[in-house]
């Protein structure tokens, strides 16, 4: 292959991963019974217009009846919905939006019975899209704190634990207030570890965390939070409600899609295509640029024959790296690992590889992520652009666009996280 058709190859696969997580084939499987009662829809990510959309085509295909609800997504990834009402929110900080789709999505699910059955559509995304501030915490205070989470390299785990104890719908505090009706939650996961209750921030599914883990995530990442913040905090009835809750007990959780799923999808057909793949993890975590060196060194050493790794061979891994931000160059966890990457393969021959967010975004910029080869750094500094420094400066966009290597999607009615592949022939 030239490198052209590298860099397509690898595209390819990245659509099939993107595919395999698309919510059009992944509903009718979960599809529940009639209730007795109201059928009620709720949803909330990047997905969950695609979600509602399907589920909308599927209960009419199985000739159900009526249906009613409320998703909230991110612009882009809306849907032409019949029945289900659908608001057009912020990431990756909340707006006005945000508070408005809470608080109706709180209302809908008011005096339900045991007879009513509550269906839950949640995505990655939803931790903004959804965004009702606890008591005594203003909007802005609430959007400070996602900045500084972002800002300050905080994995999604962590970053969920401390949004959903600021909420007052988020951490299962959805499902306390639909109770006694049943609530089954169907999830595309975007989180390592495939934790449904981090997914969104789960406001349908009872938190583990405390309000003390909160407080020392804070602690120990240095983050710098509004007072009213830390005080609501630091009180016990910022406390979410547990599994061992009444509110959970009948409810049901479904993983229908997640980066294991889309890589063992992009895994098959890479080998469909006579090369032999190998996926390093799905769940992937740390400092973005540091994960890049790690699978430069790891390319490296197959290259070498010091691996038991042996090429050609395409290397797998998705998961979510983290970015501190030092400078405010443009460019998301994507870009900046395969910035990192590029410059640790600079002039070794036949390495290939793309990153990409499955969701189409790489972290607040338009591009879902970007491709780099061996030629990459030589081909920045022609046009005197420094890639070491442009790393520093968290400017992996920049330099990228520079040799039109972003890569653009656009939004893509899904979320399983990133997707990164290293060619090596």
């Amino acid at each position: 292959m030239k490198i052209t058709e590298q860099k397509a190859f690898l595209f390819d696969l990245f659509k099939v991963a993107v595919a395999a997580a698309d919510p059009a084939h992944l509903i009718a499987k979960y599809l529940p019974n009639k209730p007795k009662g109201r059928l009620i829809i709720i949803g909330v990510g990047k997905a969950s217009g695609a979600m509602a959309l399907a589920f909308e085509r599927d209960w009419e295909s199985a000739g159900y009846g009526e249906l009613e609800g409320l998703v909230v997504t991110s612009k882009g990834n809306d849907e032409k919905l019949k029945h289900i009402e659908q608001i057009i929110a912020a990431h990756p900080v909340p707006d006005e939006n945000s508070a408005i789709a809470a608080k109706q999505m709180l209302e809908l699910v008011q005096d339900l019975s045991k007879d009513d059955l509550v269906v839950a559509l949640i995505s990655g995304g939803g931790s903004s899209l959804l965004s009702l501030p606890a008591n005594g915490i203003s909007a802005n205070d609430k959007a400070k704190v996602n900045r500084a989470l972002l800002a300050g390299g905080v994995p999604i785990a962590k970053m969920n634990c401390v949004r959903k104890h600021l909420s007052k719908i988020k951490g299962g505090r959805l499902a306390k207030a639909a109770y006694p009706a049943k609530v089954i939650s169907l999830v595309i996961s975007d989180v390592p570890g495939d934790d449904p209750a981090l997914v969104a921030s789960g406001p349908t599914i009872a938190d583990e965390t405390t309000r003390q883990d909160a407080l020392e995530i804070i602690k120990d990442y240095k983050l710098d939070l509004p007072k009213s913040v830390m005080d609501w905090l630091n009180n016990e009835k910022s406390e979410a409600p547990k599994p061992d809750e009444k509110y959970f007990k009948q409810n049901i959780v479904h993983l229908i899609a997640n980066a294991n799923i889309s890589l063992l999808a992009a895994k098959k057909h890479a080998e469909q295509m006579g090369i032999k793949a190998h996926i390093i993890s799905d769940a992937i975590e740390g400092e973005a640029s540091s994960v890049g060196a790690e699978h430069a060194k790891l390319a490296h050493d197959i290259m070498l024959g010091k691996s038991n790794l042996k090429k050609p061979i395409l290397l797998l891994s998705g998961g979510e790296t983290t970015v501190t931000l030092r400078h405010k160059g443009k460019g998301g966890r994507n870009s900046e690992y395969l910035l990192s990457l590029a410059l640790n393969i600079d002039g070794l021959q036949n390495i290939f590889s793309l990153a990409c967010d499955t969701d189409g975004i790489d972290g607040s910029e338009n591009n879902a992520g970007a491709y780099a080869d061996y030629t990459s750094v030589k081909q920045m500094q022609d046009l005197g652009i420094d890639a070491s420094k442009y790393l520093q400066f968290n400017d992996a966009y920049t330099a990228f666009a520079a040799i039109n290597d972003l890569i653009f999607t656009g939004a893509t009615s899904t979320n399983v996280n990133d997707f990164r592949a290293i060619l090596i022939r």
